[in-house]
């Protein structure tokens, strides 16, 4: 009886390599884009290019400090509001700081969020940073590092596997459906055990998706599950490493899994509704889906 013969090693390689280059492609996508990325970009000031960073995310318990580097003699200001309430803008006055102008911005509640601009003065000209749309930046509770590492570890390693999956699958490798296997179960453990866990202490509730909410971090991180669990059900209904069914079902369910990972991050996720929390809603009551 014939046996299949074993893929070479150099293939076998390739396809680690390959599936390694999209995992990590994903990690950088998702590090620079989203909601939470600090908002960049270069303004004049005074005859001088200054390049600024705004930040987008801050921790519950402390206010966010606001640096803008700025020459000798330039006044600035801090301007913003509770989000996504329509009251007027507080002032803030930045202190001096060596090259840079420093102002803090008031804690919040977790997922509380606030919409902010600096202004600098100089020569008789208001120069505004930035020049469109206030940033909108959003607090949170501290996540322990056990808890976050591993989440984050876990979610892109089972990310790599399952295109290791796919790519087997496309291949007709038996191999397939064991990778696929161990995406399920990595994706279950990071995205549905440690994810909410994550969730609770970062804005204290554990889950505001379906049928909860419409948060866009859990649905997706559910959907993405399901495709797996649509392929695992495939396969254990056709064994063979062949068959195209189920070949097909595990790239299908790499596919969605690409495209949960190309939406940025944090988008559409967890904001406190500060009218129902000053009601007297629980805290998990008043948080809502943002932008």
């Amino acid at each position: 009886m014939m046996t299949e013969p074993e893929p070479r090693r150099s293939g076998v390689a390739l396809q680690w390599l390959a599936a390694l280059l999209i995992m990590i492609a994903s990690a950088v996508w998702q590090r620079l884009t989203g909601p939470t990325h600090p908002k960049r970009g270069s303004t004049v000031v005074a005859g001088e290019n200054v390049r600024w960073r705004l930040l987008r995310s801050g921790t519950t318990g402390e206010p966010l400090m606001v640096a803008v580097q700025a020459p000798q003699g330039v006044l600035g200001a801090l301007h913003y509001r509770r989000f996504p309430l329509d009251e007027p803008f507080r002032e803030i006055a930045m202190g001096r700081e060596g090259d840079a102008l420093v102002g803090l911005l008031p804690t919040q509640p977790s997922a509380g969020k606030l919409e902010y601009f600096v202004t600098l003065a100089t020569d008789g000209h208001t120069i505004r940073l930035p020049d469109g749309e206030p940033v909108v930046m959003r607090f949170k509770g501290d996540v322990p590092a056990l808890v976050l590492i591993p989440h984050v570890v876990t979610m892109f390693v089972s990310m790599m596997i399952g295109i290791r999956a796919a790519l087997a699958a496309a291949l007709g490798r038996p191999e397939s459906r064991r990778y696929a296997w161990v995406a399920v179960v990595g994706i279950a453990i990071g995205g549905l055990v440690l994810g909410p866990i994550v969730q609770k202490f970062a804005f204290g509730a554990f889950w505001t998706g379906w049928p909860f909410g419409s948060d866009l971090t859990d649905n997706k991180t559910l959907g993405m599950w399901l495709a797996w669990v649509a392929a695992i059900a495939v396969w254990r209904c056709r064994k063979d490493p062949s068959d195209r069914v189920a070949r097909w079902t595990t790239v299908a369910a790499a596919l969605v899994m690409i495209a949960v990972y190309l939406v940025p991050h944090s988008l559409r996720g967890s904001q406190l509704d500060y009218e129902r929390a000053q009601a007297g809603g629980t805290a998990t009551d008043a948080i809502t889906t943002g932008r």
